[in-house]
């Protein structure tokens, strides 16, 4: 009888019935996918809720989906280091004014950064007093004595009010950097949609522009909520566009809502209600409106969020690079800087995060220094005699020196320091010994336990800081 089912002419020496014949079935084969074992539960596609199930032998590291903190973890450390990143693009730009691949309009951006960067011992003070205070939100008086209210307090509406409080003031000192988003997402929208619906939102976005310019921010919210959102549901309804459209709405509608919350209106009321508790009235010492909101724009992080033009000239020059004003080595140091920013300064990570790049002594210096702000922590343990202890990493890259790593320990005038330098300089540990005793002694600190060895491997963030660990200091939400 012919093979009908045959699509091929049989291979001579091949019977193709004793294929997979006398071959027994095995959890273990590696040749079978997905086989039971009766020894455990399995998903059916072999996916574990685990980070460690990745194959070892091939390097890779398997999603983790058991926690969004251990993942940032992860992504942070195949982060490339910002300094590196740095170092190439400063030496890729320094003494260059237009060149091949180099705009002139980045080349003068630069220019000025570099200029920022060339700084005395008095300027370094001032530069790292103005990052810090760019980078603490709530600092100030009236923080502190909301940090200790919440520490000390039993209530839980008393605590729910005090973070109601402190996410409207983040969305009210966010004012000007949701302004400019609402402005981009909606420019972006407009090249999104089909320029037969482009066109008519294009009108709406130069009114928004015009209100928000102005100061009207009741006006905007009334243009934004009840024609921009209309328009655009309608135009979803009638396309059921699930493209970009759809993503810049999403982002386009969070940005609204924490733009109304952000509002003085909103600000006093939830200042009002920590008012009805009479705890919190009596240490706020009654605090009117006015002077709230007086005390609130002349916080430090009003201040040096005005005034900090590194970060601005940093992010002009980006800006322009990545719009195809440089070339790609210049487009892809900037693109790891600002990778290693949305990583670093992430919602994820408690730690406040500080770079310093400067040019000292004819030499360049890439820092980035961590800081553990939580400084309520013996408040919490009943400790309130102990000083608090406060740690900081440096991860430090001197130019033709190399990379350190230095931890600082301080609680109250005694200071540990550990530091980890590269092999040129561990022949004279003992001298760096010396001189980090003598500047701790000249600046009325106690020296306590200071150690200076040859490094290893650099230190890791988590390693510094184990307590990022612990659910109660650090955003672990899983989807």
């Amino acid at each position: 009888m012919p093979d009908l089912l045959g699509v091929t002419n049989p291979v001579p020496g091949h019977d193709s019935n004793n294929v997979n014949r006398n071959m027994p079935v095995s959890p273990n084969d590696p040749r079978i996918q997905n086989a039971p074992d009766p020894s455990r539960v399995s998903r059916p596609d072999n996916r574990s809720e685990r980070q460690d199930t990745g194959d070892a032998s091939t390097g890779s590291q398997a999603l983790r989906y058991d926690s969004n903190f251990g993942a940032f973890l992860q992504r942070l450390m195949n982060t490339p280091e910002m300094g590196n990143s740095l170092a190439t693009l400063f030496a890729l730009i320094e003494g260059k004014v237009v060149s091949s691949g180099i705009e002139e309009g980045l080349a003068a951006e630069m220019g000025a950064l570099l200029n920022m960067l060339k700084m005395d011992e008095s300027q370094l003070g001032k530069f790292l007093l103005s990052q810090l205070a760019n980078g603490t939100r709530f600092g100030g008086a009236l923080f502190n004595l909301l940090r200790e209210a919440y520490s000390s307090s039993n209530s839980e509406a008393v605590r729910n009010n005090i973070l109601q409080f402190l996410k409207k003031y983040g969305d009210y000192s966010s004012t000007p950097h949701l302004q400019t988003n609402l402005l981009r997402t909606l420019t972006k929208l407009t090249r999104a949609i089909p320029a037969s619906y482009g066109s008519q939102l294009l009108p709406m976005v130069s009114q928004l522009e015009g209100k928000l310019t102005a100061g009207d921010r009741a006006g905007a919210l009334k243009l934004l909520q009840g024609t921009i959102l209309p328009f655009l549901s309608s135009y979803t309804s009638k396309t059921n566009d699930m493209g970009l459209s759809r993503t810049l709405i999403s982002m386009l509608a969070l940005d609204i809502s924490r733009y109304e919350n952000g509002g003085e209106e909103s600000l006093l009321q939830a200042f009002h209600q920590l008012n009805s508790s009479p705890g919190l009235r009596e240490k706020l010492g009654g605090l009117s409106d006015e002077a709230l909101l007086r005390l609130l724009d002349s916080t430090s992080f009003s201040k040096a969020a005005e005034g900090d033009q590194f970060a601005s000239q940093l992010t002009q020059a980006a800006y322009k690079a990545l719009q195809g004003g440089a070339g790609s080595e210049v487009q892809e140091a900037f693109r790891n800087i600002v990778a290693a920013f949305l990583v670093n300064e992430s919602v994820h990570m408690p730690l406040n995060h500080i770079l310093l790049p400067l040019e000292w002594d004819g030499r360049m210096v890439f820092s980035e220094m961590w800081v553990d702000p939580d400084t309520e922590e013996n408040l919490k343990r009943g400790r309130k005699d102990r000083p608090n202890t406060l740690r900081f990493l440096f991860k430090i890259d001197i130019q033709n020196l190399g990379f350190f790593d230095m931890v600082l320990t301080c609680q109250g005038e005694q200071v540990d320091v550990q530091v980890f330098c590269p092999e040129k300089v561990a022949p004279f540990s003992q001298t760096v010994q010396g001189e980090l005793t003598r500047i701790l002694t000249d600046n009325g600190l106690s020296a306590g336990a200071v150690q200076v060895q040859q490094m290893d491997r650099p230190l890791t963030i988590s390693g510094v800081f184990p307590r990022i660990f612990e659910g109660e200091n650090s955003i672990n939400v899983k989807i």
